[in-house]
């Protein structure tokens, strides 16, 4: 059935619910090259505006998932269990999650992105270990959650290609901060990629990509519903990101701290995270194991060792450090009030850790070690926050922002909590 782009633009302008064979046909076409680029662009201005209904939005993300490959990872002797996090600052628990749950016994197929703005990204960190390599073909994914049991690599160019020009269309337009377009541009990827259950951590606060409790649980509970209605056991659980998750914000410096973590330590927030997000995952998978255990044995560091020389990169090589270092003093005696998670982002990306666009490069070395937490008693001139750049230039913009990141006063402050409602089917 063929239709016209501007009558499907029109209708749903007028708020009217488009049928299956509307959307079906204006998706295929835009990857086709038959409907304009302004033409999708003005849809997705009325989607954002006007939103999609339920059945709107599973045809949506039908057609996503088959503009593309997906992967198949029936026969695997494990269960497959996926996280995906919407991103926030510090939060290094991919590089702990995957190798903890595949010690208990499932296979993970961390498939994952890069850093774009303030929020860092797997692959970013994953990539300042000497041989490390992110790109593997499907044949290598399989053996090695087959032998592994778990793999942190990129996601193919073939998983639901027009995500990514519906996505660039979206960061130009002002169409990015719709719930459905949101749902639908993470789970057209996370179904494509095969996993049997999933785990979604969605992050709130001023850090996160959505700052208001409501709206974060609109989106957990819409991918919720999207995933299981793919037939894709799917539970997300919404997390604080007010301030960092932990005290590393940098890529080398979150590899750090995430090793510190699999041998047993670290901070007790990413490591709190961490065990909840891992319980839930192995109980959508069947797997009636305590994480606390393989995480304290040395069974989980051992699987990331393996999981990182499986990927060509060598676990005992030192990591990169930035050339430069500098340290923010308190000004003054104080109760610290806050520890803004969306500047002390701002500040590790301008020390290098971050890019402003997909093609820029980042520092391995660059990023933030925030000494000081929210209700912790500090005297005057006593370190609060290091900073890591290559040069005198990043170093001097990161350190101008992270002297705003906080706030320091005289009444005692109890810290925010870090986790929230669990949505579920």
């Amino acid at each position: 059935m063929s239709f016209a782009a501007v009558d499907v633009i029109v209708a749903k302008r007028d708020g009217y619910e488009l049928g299956e064979d509307a959307i079906t046909w204006m998706l295929d076409a835009y990857t086709r090259g038959e409907v304009a680029h302004e033409q999708m662009s003005a849809l997705l201005m009325a989607i954002f505006f006007n939103g999609l209904s339920a059945a709107e939005l599973r045809t949506w993300t039908d057609r996503m998932i088959a503009s593309g490959e997906r992967l198949d990872l029936t026969g695997l002797s494990r269960p497959t269990v996926d996280k995906h996090s919407t991103g926030g600052v510090g939060d290094k628990t991919s590089l702990i999650l995957a190798p903890l749950v595949a010690a208990c016994g499932a296979a993970v197929p961390q498939l994952s992105g890069r850093g774009l703005g303030h929020t860092g990204g797997t692959l970013d960190k994953l990539e300042t270990i000497p041989g490390w390599r992110a790109t593997l073909t499907t044949d290598e994914i399989r053996e090695q959650l087959e032998t592994v049991g778990a793999v942190v690599c990129a996601a193919g160019q073939g998983l639901a290609p027009v995500d990514r020009q519906l996505y660039a269309l979206r960061d130009v337009t002002g169409t990015v901060e719709s719930i459905p377009l949101i749902a639908s541009s993470i789970m057209s990827k996370k179904i494509a990629e095969g996993t049997g259950a999933l785990v979604l951590d969605v992050k709130v606060g001023r850090g996160a990509f959505i700052k208001r409790y409501d709206l974060a649980r609109q989106l957990a509970r819409t991918m919720v519903d999207l995933g299981n209605d793919h037939g894709v056991a799917t539970v997300a659980q919404l997390t604080s990101m007010d301030t960092p998750l932990g005290r590393c914000v940098g890529n080398a410096l979150e590899v750090t701290e995430s090793l510190e973590v699999l041998a047993g330590g670290g901070p007790s927030d990413v490591r709190t995270l961490t065990l909840e997000l891992a319980a839930v995952m192995l109980e959508l998978v069947g797997i009636n194991i305590d994480p606390v255990a393989k995480l304290d044995d040395g069974s989980a560091l051992a699987t990331y060792r393996a999981m990182i020389r499986a990927q060509g990169g060598d676990p005992d090589a030192p990591l990169a450090r930035a050339a430069l270092n500098d340290v923010v003093l308190a000004p003054r005696e104080g109760i610290v009030q806050s520890v803004d998670a969306l500047q002390v982002g701002l500040g590790a990306w301008r020390l290098g850790a971050g890019r402003a666009r997909k093609e820029d490069p980042v520092s391995a070395g660059a990023g933030v070690v925030c000494l000081v937490r929210e209700g912790e008693a500090v005297s005057a001139g006593q370190p609060m926050f290091e900073l890591h750049a290559d040069d005198p230039e990043h170093l001097a913009r990161g350190r101008a922002t992270i002297e705003g990141a906080f706030e320091l006063g005289e009444e005692a402050v109890a810290p925010s909590p870090l986790l929230y409602e669990r949505v579920a089917k």
